[in-house]
């Protein structure tokens, strides 16, 4: 079955990449004629045996590659029956089910565009994502948490969606807007699919959503080179005879890379929870003999934390790869405490190994430093006219390689981080040393790490902006010792107004159905902002000033006019 050009991928328009690296990547391995589908094909048949455990307490599941991929082709099948082509873009958002890696195998064995959407984004992000990327189909369960996926699909803008499948729930209720509905129990009648599509490698593969300095989440293109370039940089970091237990969701970049694709790609069990707790994940890591704390540092940071945790805890741990958000050095020395090896690793959806340690670098560097390029990636630190910095100063980081994306679904965004030699702007602040070992110092670009998740800080603004009383409003990272990051809210009020509460704060977020993980978990007031000579305000204060108040051990609170209120 071959792919109809004008439906497989090309409908963005993507960066082109420069000749003389397209061939160098060539030439060096990194792109090769395989695709995403085919790996997926030949790795569930290479190890039948290798198994899925999807450790949750309400839908706990365990099960062979053999399985997964039977699923899959019949989910492929369903698809097929319903009209849904290869090429078309399908979104899936689901938790850490069997049937988030079924959907993640089923898209790419079907030769659809993979669009994996967090779980817990709501219905601003939701809707915003399946009209921009032209999704056909959805895969959801009817509702998770406080999210009712079923209502946001309902309430979406018309555009070219037109089927939801469902997973679990009662019988799948009829659309009130025409959409076609089917339950997830419909593929157990359906005949697994055996002919399946041939795609070209540079034909997209995924769209990755993230949030970043706009207001709406960006859709990151990878093709099928850029995302198996990736593959090669895991393989160095993961170890076939020892799986991590994952919390990092399937539908975000960290979880399909880190948690599905690596270990599918050296054949390894894949171990999944879907909630992530900390008490739950030492009594799964105990029970099935394995590691943990793997991805973001509050996975780690929580499983140390939590009184339960033992020597037997830390021997079946042995190392950690940190990456996904800031990693405090007193916790890389934490674990070490424990015989708990750590290493850093710096990338982004758009560039997701950028730069990494590797277990056998001394340890003050695995504790201190981001690592060095990976293989094929090369880096430039510059400063704000576009030249080179010396070694040892800071400077933007710009990067490229074979696993670079190939830009966004908006063309103005892609024109914006990418240069015409390749170089992608990260828009974050570092330093290389001598040895080339790079460590992220600051970020550019305003958004807010939390637990390896993005937010937009102008997302969260502008929802706050209509606020009552509000004059003018601040959102920044703030240090948190589980999350790495949290969302802080700093606010100048109307003259005469009252100080505003951070439930006041909450209650208006929720009210206009920006996702949880974005509100704000800290809220100081100000009588005035530190500003540039243009009157913009210097975010790069307020997060210096919040650093400053975290790390004084006295709890004297430093601000730019001595008027921090709240909490």
């Amino acid at each position: 079955m071959s792919v109809d050009p004008d439906r497989a991928g090309k409908r963005w328009s993507v960066r082109r990449v420069p000749p003389d690296l397209e061939r160098a990547y060539i030439d060096g391995g990194f792109w090769t004629d395989d695709t995403l589908g085919a790996m997926v094909a030949r790795q569930l048949a290479a190890h039948p045996a290798s198994t899925v455990a999807i450790w949750s307490r309400s839908r706990g599941w365990q099960g062979s590659y053999a399985a997964i991929d039977e699923e899959a082709r019949r989910l492929v099948t369903l698809l097929q029956e319903m009209g849904v082509r290869p090429g078309d873009s399908v979104a899936f958002q689901l938790p850490n089910w069997r049937e988030a890696v079924v959907s993640f195998a089923a898209l790419a064995l079907g030769g659809y565009v993979l669009v994996p959407i967090v779980h817990i984004y709501g219905r601003k992000e939701v809707a915003f994502i399946l009209e921009q990327s032209r999704a056909v189909a959805y895969i959801s369960p009817p509702a998770y948490g406080h999210v009712d996926y079923e209502a946001i699909v309902e309430a979406a803008a018309p555009g070219s969606l037109r089927l939801h499948v469902v997973v679990g729930g009662a019988e799948a209720p009829p659309s009130s807007r025409g959409l076609a509905r089917i339950g997830w129990a419909e593929c157990t009648e359906r005949t697994p699919a055996i002919d399946l599509p041939r795609v070209q490698p540079d034909e997209v593969a995924v769209l990755a959503y993230t949030s970043g300095t706009t207001s709406d989440p960006k859709g990151v293109v990878h093709d099928h080179r850029t995302m198996l370039s990736e593959l090669r940089h895991m393989k160095h970091w993961l170890d076939p005879a020892k799986p991590n237990l994952m919390g990092s969701p399937v539908t975000h970049a960290t979880g399909m890379i880190g948690a599905v694709l690596g270990p599918l790609a050296i054949g390894q069990n894949i171990h999944l929870i879907d909630r992530w707790d900390p008490a739950h994940a030492l009594e799964v890591m105990l029970e099935a003999g394995i590691g943990g704390g793997a991805g973001a540092s509050v996975f780690l940071a929580s499983l140390l934390d939590h009184p339960a945790f033992t020597l037997a805890h830390a021997a079946r741990m042995g190392r950690v790869g940190l990456g996904g958000a800031p990693v405090p050095v007193a916790l890389a020395e934490r674990a070490a405490s424990h015989g708990i090896a750590i290493i850093r690793a710096y990338g982004s959806t758009e560039h997701p190994s950028t730069t990494g340690c590797r277990f056998d670098d001394p340890a003050d560097r695995r504790h201190r430093t981001d690592g060095r390029a990976c293989p094929g990636v090369e880096l430039r630190l510059v400063d704000g006219n576009g030249a080179d910095v010396p070694a040892g100063s800071p400077g933007e980081i710009l990067s490229r390689g074979p696993d670079l994306c190939l830009g966004y679904t908006d063309p103005a965004l892609t024109a914006a981080a990418f240069d015409d030699e390749g170089w992608y702007h990260t828009g974050d602040i570092g330093v290389l040393d001598e040895h080339g070992f790079l460590t992220i110092t600051d970020r550019a670009k305003d958004i807010i790490i939390r637990g390896g998740e993005n937010i937009s800080a102008s997302e969260v603004e502008e929802a706050l902006q209509t606020l009552k009383g509000v004059a003018e409003i601040a959102v920044v990272a703030a240090p948190d010792r589980r999350l790495g990051e949290h969302a802080c809210a700093i606010v100048r009020m109307l003259s005469g107004a009252a100080p505003v509460t951070l439930t006041d704060v909450t209650v208006h977020l929720s009210g206009v159905g920006l996702a949880r993980q974005k509100w704000p978990e800290e809220l100081r007031v100000v009588d005035e902002f530190p500003r540039t000579a243009s009157g913009k305000i210097r975010k790069i204060d307020l997060r210096a000033w919040l650093r400053s108040e975290a790390g004084d051990a006295t709890g004297s609170r430093i601000s730019p006019s001595g008027s921090w209120t709240g909490r």
